[in-house]
């Protein structure tokens, strides 16, 4: 069964016990979009005790908001009772709720695209808010108040901009308005909570959009908890549009920072957005050595063969020569060339050398093996060392020096 075979035989069933329902919010939108929807809601004016009982082994979840889980047909679709909200104390979840009907239910919703209700067997669309209109002429409008609106929820401020870049709406003048003056209050939202809107809205195609009204609005600010500031480059703006959530994070810090590819970031910079956006450790030290891998990519010309290979041997080199594409794209294309020539297996052979082999040939385990074998496979990538029994000499030689000079043994390269 399809999603929305699963939703309509939910509104179906409800009808037939003599309950309003209809699908409602995104599902709508999305489905008069033209746009398949990831998930599908029915509002209904049955109780959750009703909806139990019509289905039987459904599973409340939020019940003291009129919030029931129904399985069918292999989806599990959300249940929700009319209701009307009352105040929101903690600008995040209303303090009180009174089920009613569905003209209230669409009035207490944040934007009018989001508060439409559907008939999914007739397709007949119940809009109590102007949201059809604002479908039509593209545009993102607050219900009711728009400071009302935002107070209730904070996070509201983030999903307006999520919605108008990812639709590419306009935001109308009262919304916008709202959200400039109620941008501070953000700061109360939980971290994981921002983080969340921004992993989503950086990780859709139409993030460059989403980045200029987080800066057009001030919403940078506690976005990032750091000084308001817009972006002087325009990495995060070129193609491709689907790009992993943290080289868009990375492009976005360096678009902060300055234009060209001569542009530093804080090195502190992903621990404090790390803090701010509630990064994963795998995402904060994937923008990390991102960055990295890219500063040392501005030098890529003036390295050493050995030095080439190990770079491109990095786990931040694929996100490097992105970054480096939409800073200087004849840098980007020598490296793109030289990549494509060079076999994977010429990049990074099979070492000629292992400890076990250092110990067969006399030298005595310690700290200097790793910087023996690291100059040994430095010459094996620049090419110097071809075979194992030049290797294990060279091991010697450099080995014998290391111990004679009492430092360390150099690097190649």
């Amino acid at each position: 069964m399809l999603p929305r075979a699963a939703a309509t035989a939910v509104v179906e069933r409800l009808a037939r016990a003599g309950f309003e329902a209809y699908l409602a919010g995104g599902c709508v939108r999305d489905h008069l979009l033209g746009i398949e929807p990831d998930d599908y809601d029915v509002a209904t004016s049955a109780s959750p005790e009703d909806v139990k009982r019509v289905f039987p082994g459904s599973r409340g979840v939020g019940e003291a908001f009129g919030v029931v889980l129904v399985r069918v047909g292999g989806h599990t679709i959300e249940v929700a009772t009319f209701r009307s909200d009352g105040t929101y104390a903690d600008g995040r979840r209303p303090d009180s709720v009174r089920f009613s009907s569905a003209a209230e239910d669409a009035e207490r919703r944040d934007f009018t695209i989001n508060g439409l209700f559907q008939d999914p067997v007739s397709g007949k669309v119940v809009d109590f808010v102007g949201g059809e209109r604002d479908l039509r002429e593209r545009v993102l409008r607050a219900i009711g108040d728009p400071e009302r609106r935002f107070a209730e929820d904070h996070l509201r401020l983030l999903r307006a901009v999520r919605f108008a870049a990812r639709f590419g709406f306009l935001i109308e003048p009262e919304t916008a308005r709202a959200i400039r003056t109620c941008a501070p209050r953000l700061a109360a939202i939980a971290r994981e909570r921002i983080g969340g809107e921004v992993r989503r809205m950086l990780s859709e195609p139409a993030r460059p959009r989403a980045v200029r009204l987080l800066e057009e609005f001030g919403l940078d600010a506690v976005v990032l908890d750091e000084p308001h500031r817009v972006s002087v480059g325009r990495r995060v703006e070129t193609p491709p549009s689907e790009v992993p959530f943290a080289w868009a994070l990375a492009a976005w810090a360096l678009d902060r920072s300055g234009d060209g590819p001569e542009t530093e970031c804080d090195p502190d910079l992903p621990d404090r957005w790390r803090a701010a956006l509630l990064l994963s450790n795998d995402e904060t030290n994937d923008v990390r050595e991102g960055l990295a891998c890219r500063r040392a990519l501005r030098a890529f010309a003036d390295l050493p063969l050995s030095g080439r290979k190990r770079l491109a041997a990095r786990p931040g080199f694929p996100m490097a020569t992105w970054l480096l594409r939409r800073e200087a794209p004849e840098r980007a294309d020598a490296v793109d060339h030289w990549h494509a020539a060079t076999p994977e297996a010429e990049r990074w052979p099979t070492p000629l050398l292992s400890g076990q082999d250092l110990i067969a040939a006399g030298l005595a385990p310690g700290p200097a093996f790793k910087r023996v074998l690291d100059a040994v496979f430095n010459e094996q990538l620049d090419g110097r060392l071809t075979t194992r029994a030049d290797a294990i000499a060279r091991a010697i030689e450099i080995a014998a020096k290391d111990k004679g000079s009492g430092a360390g043994v150099p690097r190649s390269g």
